[in-house]
């Protein structure tokens, strides 16, 4: 879900390499601060260290939200960029996740695989911890909140990657991936809750 950028950092980085210049690519990334469609994403460069964090606001309740954020099972019918998504166990609110799926920017295509630990606390948090994939280490949140009648989501996340991440190239390469994903999951949130009404 809103992780999915999680392990594709180091295939980026290969491909970057293989297919062009860092000039050709900064030109078709967006920026690594932008606002799109109320969905507003921060990428920083750390040291080692990618954080990420996005916030947006929908009219729909925190319950709708969560239904959405949590449909780990369904999440590639409405994640573009995932080929599969499938909760391989679950523990009380504990799941794992498997997740497979392809990005791409321009001339940019590679595929990307994930296992991660989700520990959900109905409907206020999501947490994710990555088991396995192309990362050293990633970490992230989901917060949940009733706003103005609404719902504000935020999310953070902090990664080591296994390769270098360049700061202006790469941090809009995730941008441009977490943003398109949120703006996707925010879609569901009200297409569901308009479908729901008309019944």
């Amino acid at each position: 879900m809103q992780d999915l950028f999680a392990t594709r950092w180091a295939s980026f980085m290969l491909t970057l390499a293989l297919l062009c210049s860092a000039a050709t690519v900064a030109a078709q990334s967006s920026p690594d601060n932008a606002t799109d469609n109320d969905v507003t994403v921060q990428v920083k460069k750390n040291g080692e260290v990618i954080v990420v964090d996005v916030g947006f606001s929908v009219a729909a309740t925190p319950q709708e939200a969560w239904a959405v954020l949590t449909d780990f099972d369904r999440m590639a019918s409405f994640v573009s960029n995932l080929a599969s998504s499938k909760v391989l166990s679950r523990n009380g609110n504990v799941l794992q996740i498997e997740q497979k799926g392809k990005a791409a920017r321009g001339v940019l295509s590679f595929d990307f695989e994930s296992v991660r630990e989700i520990t959900l606390t109905p409907p206020r948090a999501i947490h994710t911890h990555l088991i396995s994939g192309n990362m050293k280490k990633f970490d992230g949140v989901t917060l949940i909140s009733p706003e103005n009648g609404g719902t504000r989501v935020t999310y953070h996340g902090e990664s080591v990657p296994t390769v270098w991440v360049p700061p202006v190239v790469g941090t809009g390469f995730i941008a441009s991936e977490v943003r398109e994903q949120f703006q996707e999951m925010r879609a569901e949130i009200l297409r569901r809750k308009n479908g729901a009404a008309t019944k």
